[in-house]
């Protein structure tokens, strides 16, 4: 069973590996973005309470967050494995899925860390074009990427749990580079 959680800085290709890895595995691409869109689309529980939060430019909590990706990992889907993108966020957050995942009997998971250097990150963020994509506005985020996730890395590394993948090549070497740690 494939369990996968991807780290890496904005821009370094997660999201496009993720679900191309998935799609190849035959298993869920779980994204916190996507949990929530489709929580709040669903009307469901927690959906609405997530929308309160967001409709007032609020952050939504760790704990809604967490609740979020319990359900959705429990899943018919989910048991035979799984990518998680974008969670965790931080050591606490790592700390709950750990909890989460031995509750569920669904240990066993890697952690790849898609590493590219900043210049080449900024550049592709500014070739998608975006509107908030400025040189500025990136560089911020990858300042507060930075800041939360090394504790991240390091929490991982000492569990012997991470795997780092050069994100600054093609995205074909990239996929050739995931599907040989994950038959490693």
């Amino acid at each position: 069973m494939t369990r996968l959680i991807f780290l890496g800085p904005p821009g370094a290709g997660k999201g496009t590996q993720a679900k191309t890895l998935a799609a190849f595995l035959q298993i869920p691409h779980i994204s916190t973005g996507d949990i929530l869109r489709q929580a709040i689309q669903d009307q469901t529980n927690l959906g609405m309470q997530a929308q309160g939060f967001m409709d007032k430019g609020e952050l939504v909590p760790d704990k809604l967050v967490e609740d979020m990706v319990k359900e959705r990992l429990q899943q018919p889907d989910a048991i035979t494995g799984w990518i998680l993108d974008g969670f965790p966020r931080k050591v606490t957050q790592a700390e709950f899925l750990a909890e989460l995942l031995t509750s569920l009997g669904q240990g066993g998971e890697k952690v790849i860390n898609l590493d590219a250097p900043d210049e080449s990150v900024i550049t592709r963020l500014l070739g998608r074009g975006r509107k908030d994509d400025t040189e500025e506005v990136i560089r911020r985020r990858l300042e507060v990427y930075r800041d939360e996730t090394a504790p991240l890395i390091n929490y991982f590394t000492d569990r012997q749990k991470l795997l780092t993948v050069n994100g600054n090549q093609s995205q074909e070497e990239v996929f050739t580079d995931l599907k040989n740690i994950i038959a490693a």
